[in-house]
């Protein structure tokens, strides 16, 4: 007998849909606005750092479409008690990272590449924890190749560095990371 439920249509529809439409402009109707503008200078900055603006707009869009799918995965209720919890310690861990970017930009010498990217390595395996038995082996590489490109550590000491076009993008993105901590959204 063949198992029918259209509940998982549904889903699969809508996660198919959101992966069409996934974009900058598609995020901003979703995101908020400390999330947005941590988003584009997320953007700008990989875009300054891989000289490609491909490169760039490839992970602004792996990112929305990670998030937008988990939060469809969340709203479903497909997640169960061990995605939950799963995503339960990546909001700590995250919120933890956070702070600890924020207190590398303001204290002097305290940068630690390492610790950073052990860091986003240990949120990209809570989440695929959490939603990778729901998503599509595209999407686990898309969370993948978005968490290694955060993660690589030239980039980070790039970010951290005392170079002018990142030094801006860092203040700026840790004023976005401050308003989300600030608003809860992290």
């Amino acid at each position: 007998m063949d198992a029918f439920s259209s509940k998982s249509l549904a889903l699969q529809a809508q996660k198919q849909l959101l992966g069409k439409v996934a974009s900058r402009a598609a995020a901003a109707a979703f995101l908020d606005e400390a999330s947005s503008a941590v988003l584009d200078e997320l953007y700008r900055a990989t875009k300054e750092f891989t000289r490609s603006r491909a490169e760039a707009r490839r992970l602004a869009r792996g990112l929305v479409k990670v998030a937008l799918k988990v939060a469809l995965l969340l709203r479903g209720g497909v997640l169960g008690a061990d995605g939950l919890a799963a995503l339960g310690r990546l909001r700590q861990r995250a919120r933890r990272l956070a702070l600890t970017a924020l207190t590398f930009q303001q204290v002097a010498f305290s940068f630690d590449r390492r610790v950073l990217a052990a860091g986003l390595l240990e949120c990209r395996d809570l989440l695929l924890q959490a939603a990778g038995p729901h998503l599509t082996a595209k999407s686990r590489g898309r969370i993948g190749h978005v968490f290694g490109r955060l993660a690589d550590g030239d980039f980070l000491a790039a970010l951290y560095g005392p170079a002018e076009p990142y030094r801006s993008h860092l203040g700026r993105l840790c004023d976005g990371l401050s308003r989300m901590l600030d608003d809860g959204s992290i």
